[in-house]
């Protein structure tokens, strides 16, 4: 078995505190490799190696940082089956979702490339009396990301390519659960020519984790994850004075109106609610046609679909729809949760308890489920439950249908399914929620706009990638310049005006 490394300083370290958390093969249930966690010690010293690299890293230009990001991006090109094979091995999903996994970051990368025209300040000339004024956005120094499992190489770059495009150094703290990618990022920024120290990775737990919230040193935290987490490590990032952006969790809602394309809309409920397991945050898990009418129709287009569903390891390829899920807790959980909901009285359309695969019987496998006249006040509809479970909620009309979106604590994004135009323009303006798709299910948008939910979703005011990360990733100074031009002011004691 493989004891795998944390990442510090251009090496791969062995870790010296002892302790090791077991990282399984999804599919079959075993032990894989194992992975340090990190004390506080060694993510001190990480820390120290990131601030000695930072402010050299900082005095290259931005266009001869975007020049190694687009090295990266080319290195992501070459080695994307080699990527995508060791994060399906270790999180379970198939192959072409984990290149998509890869893609998505990627795109971010790209974006980032744009940091000499995204890092421009602004400069107005005779502001006052031979008196020019401008403004420059820095880096804040070192800068720290922790990270899901679900999405083990998007999620990093999502953090990592802004973060060092704008002149920072940074500390990844990835999932524990699947570390090999993001060591194999790290790798490649440096062969794409980042010098050594400016990327570190380090693995661990909440040890770790702490250890970033309290180092003075780290100047801000992102963070993507559970809400009770995202609300633990904003306020504790916050009291000891960074700048934190914190992403929760997620109850996302599709509407579906009569009009709607069934057929359109069955599919994309297929997909963006058993896609990856349903271990997404933008899943689709709930939803909601109205009448109920629509409501049988939808129900009739779903059982075959989702009665066809081919589940199984990434080993089997194209064949397969979706994998197995991340741990035996998180299996637990989904099957705890789906007997919740049974006891409530929900009904089990489409029943996926039981389900167990010839020769990988010991995986963490989680069969489809459909539930159908899902109220409100039950479990499976409040919680995320981050499986391959999809509840109906039957709405009587749009008015009672916007509200269930509305009405709930989380905000991450929605959908709605109609054909028409006046009441999708209605939707995407009254919801209450970060991330809106119109006959699209899964909103998530592209790299260069940002990502973002509301409420309960979402800790700080800046979301991720797109403009908003390079105004997360620095500080705005502003200068006011005046050469002497042989003005005798002499002293002034009132604050100073432009008349």
């Amino acid at each position: 078995m493989e004891d795998l490394c944390h990442y510090i300083n251009g090496a791969r370290v062995a870790g010296s505190s002892g302790r090791f958390a077991d990282v399984y093969n999804p599919a079959t249930g075993e032990v894989q490799a194992r992975v340090p966690l990190a004390n506080g010690e060694e993510m001190a010293h990480a820390v120290a190696v990131a601030q000695a690299a930072q402010p050299k890293w900082a005095a290259v230009n931005p266009q001869r940082r975007a020049r190694v990001l687009m090295a990266f991006v080319g290195l992501l090109h070459r080695d994307m089956d080699k990527l995508a094979e060791a994060l399906s091995r270790e999180h379970g999903k198939t192959l072409p979702d984990a290149k998509g996994d890869v893609q998505r970051g990627l795109e971010v990368v790209e974006y980032c490339i744009g940091a000499p025209e995204l890092l421009k300040g602004d400069y107005t000339t005779d502001a006052g009396p031979g008196i020019d004024m401008y403004s420059m956005r820095q880096p804040l120094g070192v800068t720290a990301g922790i990270t899901p499992f679900n999405f083990p190489a998007m999620i990093p770059m999502w953090m990592f390519a802004p973060a060092i495009a704008c002149g920072n150094s940074f500390i990844l703290k990835p999932s524990e659960r699947d570390p090999s990618v993001p060591i194999m990022l790290a790798e490649l920024l440096e062969e794409a020519g980042l010098p050594k120290g400016v990327i570190q990775v380090v693995n661990g737990d909440k040890t770790a984790v702490d250890a970033i919230l309290d180092n003075e040193i780290i100047q801000s935290v992102g963070f993507v994850g559970s809400t009770p987490i995202a609300a633990y490590i904003y306020e504790r990032g916050c009291a000891n004075g960074k700048r934190v952006q914190c992403f929760g969790g997620a109850k996302n809602h599709m509407i579906i109106l009569p009009d709607a394309d069934m057929d359109q809309a069955a599919d994309a409920l297929i997909g963006a609610g058993y896609g990856a397991a349903g271990e997404r945050c933008m899943a689709i898990s709930v939803a909601v046609p109205v009448g109920e009418e629509t409501a049988d129709k939808l129900i009739e287009k779903l059982v075959p679909r989702i009665e066809a569903l081919k589940v199984g390891p990434y080993t089997s390829g194209a064949d397969v729809d979706y994998g197995p899920v991340v741990t035996a807790a998180a299996k637990a959980n989904i099957e705890r949760l789906v007997q919740s909901g049974v006891e409530a009285g929900a009904e089990l359309v489409v029943d996926g308890r039981g389900f167990s695969l010839q020769g990988y019987e010991d995986g963490f496998f989680v069969g489809p489920h459909l539930f159908d006249r899902v109220t409100k006040d039950m479990e499976i509809y409040q919680k995320e439950i981050f499986g391959p479970v999809l509840s109906v909620v039957r709405a009587q009309n749009y008015e009672e249908a916007i509200g269930l979106a509305m009405d709930h604590e989380y905000g991450n994004g929605t959908a709605i399914y109609t054909r028409d135009g006046d009441a999708a323009r209605d939707f995407a303006a009254r919801i209450n929620v970060g991330m809106v798709g119109i006959n699209v299910p899964i909103p998530v948008p592209l790299a260069y706009h940002t990502f973002g939910g509301w409420k309960k979703s979402v800790f700080g005011d800046l979301n991720q990638h797109g403009p908003d990360a390079f105004k997360f990733y620095t500080r705005t100074k502003t200068v006011t310049a005046r050469w002497p031009s042989g003005i005798k002011d002499g002293a002034a004691f009132s604050i100073p005006v432009m008349e």
